[in-house]
């Protein structure tokens, strides 16, 4: 509501109503206006009203809310239902151009501006998380697995004697399957144990590379994130390696934006040799649906070229729920949710502890893996170990996972032994958990009580033939 219009509402209702309210209005239009200025994370996170009237304002500049606007093409921005044009606050054009994900919509000047914000205010959150050199971020409307499919093909197109990806075993399919996606070769480097953890092996690395030429090779693929006992890659060396060898390194980091300590081991690998390109996911780092994910690069040129491999529009959801979700926590919002995290993981593992010691187990020692534990499952009877995964999900406990070391699975023609452990050497059974961004202290309290109880059950029906020593009938 403009001066002239304030004016006016005086003749309804007492001026110095009208002038309280007209403070209020200001003080929301100077937090908007700070917004477009900084480009930056609010330090606290705004209210409901105040989100929800910049998203109005973004929607109302974009052509299908034009009042006096006539669409005769084939794609307006058009909703049948009144509920999925509220859902969207009436953003309807969606992102980009045919040939570029960057490139600023005619028809939607909100839509546009809100992209371009939000990937400003991811990069703020990356110097937040300890990215202190300069990033360029790409939010894109695909979860990882796809993510990393844009960043193969790019870099592909840019080698083009290349078609094979160095990959450190992770046993998580998409990731795996983003490379045979993007039409490429995978050269699978298995982890090696050292103490509990399964570590990176840099030395068949650098060997591989040697082996196949430098020029062949599209890129390393790393992972930071991942399920206990696989630690973070050593993702410093491997740099070192793709400088020396001069080849691009792709980083994994689907849900390692969530953590300070990961965050500055991809800082300190850029320091040390060559980070291309690092992805992470909306969904494990934003607490937003999947359907996400934040492309980063230190090469502003490079990430260009990624927005250019996108073909057509794309969806805006991914966009809108990360740029409120942002907007509401702000900066010391994430922090607390971080900080939160960390509490959590020690919390879990101490709980963890404790339950292990009572069942003869141990909690695996895993330092370079900061968000997921895992337990051994020495105890438990190979046949059991698949119940007891299935009876803690019929408990409603998600999220773990059961890991026997005997599973083999093949995909793409490719076989794995012992699926799930990323290792064909590790034989010790186990079961992990996550103390991911948002967890609860009550989620561990009441994961321990039915992990507590399930395996009480199972170590009952272990004892129970030799116990009775009789028939019962």
């Amino acid at each position: 509501m403009n001066q002239e219009s304030l004016k006016f509402a005086e003749n309804f209702v007492p001026s110095t109503y009208v002038k309280q309210a007209a403070e209020v209005l200001r003080t929301r239009e100077n937090i908007i206006r700070q917004l477009w200025q900084h480009k930056k994370i609010p330090e606290d996170g705004w209210d409901d009203i105040t989100i929800e009237t910049l998203l109005l304002q973004l929607s109302s500049m974009d052509s299908n809310n034009f009042p006096s606007n006539s669409g005769v093409g084939e794609r307006e921005g058009r909703f049948a239902s009144e509920l999925v044009a509220k859902r969207h606050y009436h953003f309807g054009h969606g992102i980009g151009r045919s040939g570029d994900l960057t490139e600023p919509q005619p028809k939607a000047a909100g839509s546009s501006l809100m992209y371009s914000i939000t990937n400003c205010l991811l990069k703020d959150l990356m110097k937040l998380m300890g990215i202190y050199s300069s990033v360029e971020c790409l939010l894109v409307p695909v979860a990882t697995g796809m993510a990393l499919v844009l960043n193969m093909l790019t870099l592909r197109s840019l080698r083009p004697k290349a078609e094979y990806v160095i990959w450190s075993r992770i046993d998580q399919k998409s990731c795996f399957k983003s490379i045979i996606t993007a039409g490429l070769i995978p050269v699978i480097i298995d982890t090696i144990k050292c103490n509990d953890q399964l570590v990176t092996n840099t030395c068949l690395i650098e060997k591989k590379i040697k082996e196949i030429g430098s020029e062949n090779i599209v890129c390393v693929m790393s992972t930071t994130s991942c399920f206990a006992p696989r630690a973070c890659d050593n993702i410093e060396t491997i740099s070192i390696l793709c400088k020396q060898y001069n080849i691009p390194h792709l980083i994994n980091n689907a849900y390692g934006l969530q953590s300070k300590y990961i965050m500055k081991k991809i800082q300190s690998a850029f320091n040390k040799g060559r980070v291309d390109v690092f992805v992470q996911s909306t969904d494990k780092n934003l607490m937003v649906p999947v359907g996400g994910a934040i492309i980063s690069s230190f090469d502003k040129n490079l990430l260009q070229n990624i927005a250019k491999t996108y073909p057509g529009r794309a969806s805006s959801t991914p966009l809108l729920d990360s740029f409120i979700t942002l907007l509401s926590l702000g900066k010391k919002g994430y922090e607390k949710l971080c900080d939160d995290q960390l509490a959590m993981y020690d919390y879990l593992k101490q709980e963890l502890t404790t339950i292990a010691e009572s069942f003869g187990e141990i909690v695996l020692h895993t330092p370079e893996n900061p968000i997921s534990v895992g337990m051994s499952l020495c105890k438990i009877p190979s046949d059991d170990l698949t119940k007891l995964g299935s009876m803690l999900f019929l408990r409603n406990v998600s999220g773990t996972r059961v890991i026997t070391t005997l599973e083999n699975k093949t995909i793409a023609g490719y076989n794995f032994e012992g699926w799930g452990s990323h290792s064909k050497d590790l034989s010790i059974p186990y079961l992990t958990a996550a103390a991911s961004i948002g967890m609860k202290q009550t989620d561990v309290d009441i994961f321990i009580k039915k992990l507590k109880k399930v395996l009480t059950q199972l170590h009952c029906n272990m004892k129970e033939p030799s116990d009775t020593g009789v028939n019962e009938h």
